[in-house]
């Protein structure tokens, strides 16, 4: 999915600017499906209102350059509804520190509890911002994403916990590959 189309569906939750859209994709709603930097929101924000997709107006602030602020124009949600439409792209999961699990033997035993102790507390976090009480009544195809991210992060917390002597097993017993 391209950046204009997640612009698209941010701004479906109301106005925002550039700015808070980012937030949307760093510690909102959105943080767990993309990532979005600023370097790819502004270009994509450009292109929208140049479409017509979206309206920008300026609010005013004391002694600091005025607010872009955006809004999805009927025309934006049209385009939104198509884009929707195509079948998603595989999840893809990229982690280091997953790869550092998988060359675990190439570790020493203080750096990969380091690591995997990083790695559960991130999660955990995680769970914790899924489960905050919603800000409002969400509907229920929001409540069924929320849902599945609690799933998803309780049982990854519960496998690691119950199954990092898995990862430790090769260093514990200094076996190599």
């Amino acid at each position: 999915m391209n950046v204009q189309t997640l612009c698209l569906g941010a701004l479906t939750l109301g106005e925002a600017s550039g700015y808070e859209i980012k937030k949307l994709f760093e510690d909102g709603p959105f943080a767990y499906f993309y990532h979005a930097s600023y370097g790819s929101i502004y270009p994509a924000l450009s292109m929208l209102l140049e479409n017509e997709l979206i309206t920008m107006r300026q609010e005013e602030q004391d002694g600091r350059p005025d607010k872009k602020v955006y809004a999805i124009t009927p025309k934006g949600s049209g385009v939104l509804g198509r884009k929707l439409k195509k079948a998603p792209a595989p999840d893809k999961i990229r982690s280091e520190a997953m790869l550092m699990f998988f060359l675990a033997d190439h570790l020493d035993a203080s750096h990969l509890d380091e690591v995997f102790e990083g790695y559960l507390e991130a999660y955990r976090d995680k769970l914790d911002y899924v489960n905050r009480p919603d800000d409002g009544e969400w509907p229920p195809h929001c409540q069924f994403v929320k849902g599945l991210g609690q799933a998803f992060y309780r049982t990854a917390i519960r496998y690691m916990e119950e199954n990092r002597h898995l990862l430790f097993s090769s260093i514990d017993q200094g076996e190599k590959r």
